[in-house]
C-alpha cells in the first residue's frame, strides 16, 4: 500500500471513529451525524393507518414510513425540545410525494415562520437552510400521487456535535418531553427524552417535589373546572379540518374549539375554566333528551396522581403540549371494558353505577365520569387511533411501551336531568358511547408546578395549584 493511500486509509478510519463518539456515546459507524429530529417527539396531520404513524418519520429506520391520508393538505413536525440552530434538512420521500410544500419553523408561540418552499421528489431531497426554532414542520400543499403524503425519514439536522436527545440550555424553554437523568435545580425542570431501556419498573431519577403544606390533605390532585362553551358537529382529534364531519359534541375550556383547531389556535384562545391558565379543550357527545340538547351543569377535570404504586407516581410527569387522547368508546355496541364512561346519580351514591344511563330519584343529577389513561410512550402527541399512543396501568405500573407516567386525567360531568332515562341518547348513541377528548395547552410552568406541588408530594390542591 502507497503512503498516500495509508494516510488516506488513517484518516478515513479517524473520520468513522469521530463518528462513533457524539457527545462521548458511542454510535453506530458510519453514523457521520445524528439528526436533531432523530427519536424526537412527532406530530401529523393525520396517519392512513396506525402502523404508518408519524412516529415512523423520525425513528432512524429507512424501513418504517408515515403516510397521510388521502386528502390535501397534510403535515408533519418535529419538536427538537429547544430551540436549536437549523442548517439542513433531510427528506427520504416515498414514492407518494408531495409535488409543493414548504418548510416552517417555530419557537412554540404558536407562528410558524416559512424558510423553504419546494416540490418533492421520488428519492432523497436534501434542503439547506439557515434557521433556528424548536418545532420544525413539513407542510404538504399538494400530492403528486392518489394517494396521501409519504416519506421514510424527515430529518433535521443542526451543529454536527448535537446527540439525538439534547439537553437543552437552562434559557431555552423545557422540552414537554420526559428525561431518565436528574434535573437541574432551576425552577421549571427541563426534562429529556426517555431512553428505550427506561422501564416503569426503574423511575427516572429523582423529580423535584415541593413541600407538604402544614394540614394539607395527602390526596395527589389538582382539579380544573371548566362549564361548557359551545356545542358544534366538529371534532379537531378525529376529524380534523371537515367542519360539520363529526356527530355533535358539547365543548368545554377553550372558547375557539372549532374543526380546524390546533395548538397554535389553543394558545391564543380564551378558556372558561377555573383556573384561566388551562387553555385546553375538552369536548363529549352531546346529551339529549328526546331530541332537546342538555348540556352539563357543571364539567369538573381531575388530574390524579393514582393507579400505580406510589413510588412510581411520584414520577409523574407533565403532558407535553399539544399532546390528543380520546378515552371511552364512540362505536362500542355493548357496555365493555374498564375504559368505559359510568353514569350514576349525584347525592344518592356511587353504588351500582352503571356504563348505560340510570334513572335518578327527584333533587338529584344525572352524571358520568371517565377515566382517561395515564401511562405514555414518550414521543407521539396523537396515534391513528387516537389512543394507541396512551395505556391504562397493569398491575400498579405502565406497561414497558408506555413507560410515562402522566396525571390521570378524571372527567366528571353533571347534568340537571333525572327520572326515567327511556328518552335519553348521547349523539353518539346509547350512554355506553360515551367518550372524551383531550387537547392538552396547559402552560408548561403552570402545568409542571402543579405536579411538582400537588401530584409528586401528594396533597390536594385546588384550581390555583395551591393546597
Amino acid at each position: 500500500m502507497s503512503e498516500t493511500s495509508t494516510r488516506v486509509s488513517r484518516l478515513a478510519l479517524g473520520a468513522v471513529l469521530g463518528a462513533c463518539l457524539v457527545n462521548g456515546v458511542s454510535s453506530p459507524a458510519g453514523a457521520a451525524e445524528v439528526p436533531l429530529s432523530q427519536e424526537r417527539l412527532v406530530a401529523a396531520s393525520s396517519a392512513e393507518r396506525g402502523d404508518l404513524s408519524p412516529s415512523a418519520a423520525v425513528d432512524g429506520k429507512t424501513n418504517t414510513r408515515w403516510s397521510s391520508k388521502f386528502s390535501d393538505p397534510q403535515w408533519l413536525q418535529v419538536d427538537l425540545g429547544s430551540v436549536r440552530p437549523i442548517k439542513k434538512i433531510v427528506i427520504n420521500w416515498e414514492r407518494a410525494y408531495a409535488s409543493a410544500y414548504t418548510i416552517q419553523v417555530s419557537n412554540g408561540s404558536g407562528e410558524w415562520q416559512t424558510v423553504k418552499s419546494a416540490a418533492g421528489i421520488n428519492g432523497v431531497q436534501t434542503l439547506d437552510v439557515s434557521t433556528s426554532g424548536r418545532y420544525v414542520r413539513l407542510h404538504a400543499t399538494k400530492r403528486a400521487t392518489q394517494w396521501g403524503v409519504s416519506l421514510w425519514e424527515f430529518q433535521v439536522f443542526g451543529t454536527a456535535t448535537t446527540s439525538p436527545s439534547p439537553s437543552p440550555s437552562p434559557s431555552a424553554k423545557p422540552t414537554p418531553t420526559p428525561t431518565p437523568t436528574k434535573p437541574t435545580n432551576t425552577p421549571t425542570p427541563t426534562p429529556t427524552k426517555p431512553t428505550t431501556s427506561a422501564t416503569p419498573t426503574t423511575p427516572a431519577g429523582e423529580l423535584p417535589k415541593g413541600p407538604v403544606p402544614p394540614g394539607a390533605v395527602r390526596v395527589a390532585e389538582f382539579v380544573a373546572e371548566c362549564p361548557f362553551t359551545h356545542r358544534l358537529p366538529d371534532d379537531p382529534i378525529v376529524m380534523p379540518g371537515l367542519p360539520g364531519g363529526s356527530h355533535m359534541h358539547s365543548f368545554m375550556g377553550n372558547e375557539t374549539t372549532n374543526a380546524s383547531t390546533n395548538l397554535g389556535s389553543l394558545l391564543k384562545g380564551s378558556s372558561t375554566c377555573d383556573p384561566k391558565v388551562d387553555l385546553s379543550s375538552y369536548w363529549v357527545p352531546t346529551l339529549y333528551n328526546g331530541d332537546t340538547p342538555v348540556e352539563p351543569s357543571s364539567a369538573t377535570f381531575y388530574y390524579l396522581g393514582e393507579g400505580v404504586r406510589e413510588e412510581l407516581a411520584a414520577q409523574t410527569r407533565s403532558f407535553p403540549q399539544g399532546l390528543r387522547v380520546v378515552a371511552g368508546n364512540a362505536k362500542a355496541t355493548a357496555a365493555d371494558g374498564t375504559s368505559s364512561a359510568r353514569w350514576s346519580c349525584l347525592h344518592a351514591g356511587h353504588v351500582g353505577a352503571s356504563k348505560n344511563f340510570v334513572n335518578c330519584p327527584a333533587g338529584t343529577k344525572l352524571e358520568t365520569y371517565l377515566d382517561f389513561p395515564h401511562c405514555w410512550n414518550g414521543k407521539d402527541l396523537d396515534s391513528a387511533d387516537h389512543k394507541s399512543h396512551m395505556s391504562y396501568p397493569a398491575g400498579n405500573a405502565c406497561p414497558a411501551t408506555h413507560p410515562v407516567v402522566v396525571p390521570k386525567l378524571r372527567m366528571v360531568l353533571r347534568y340537571t336531568i333525572n327520572g326515567d332515562p327511556s328518552a335519553f341518547r348521547l349523539s353518539s348513541g346509547p350512554g355506553y358511547t360515551m367518550h372524551g377528548d383531550f387537547f392538552n395547552a396547559w402552560p408548561e410552568a403552570e402545568l409542571e408546578r402543579r405536579i411538582r406541588d400537588c401530584i409528586r408530594p401528594k396533597v390536594k390542591c385546588g384550581p390555583d395549584g395551591t393546597a
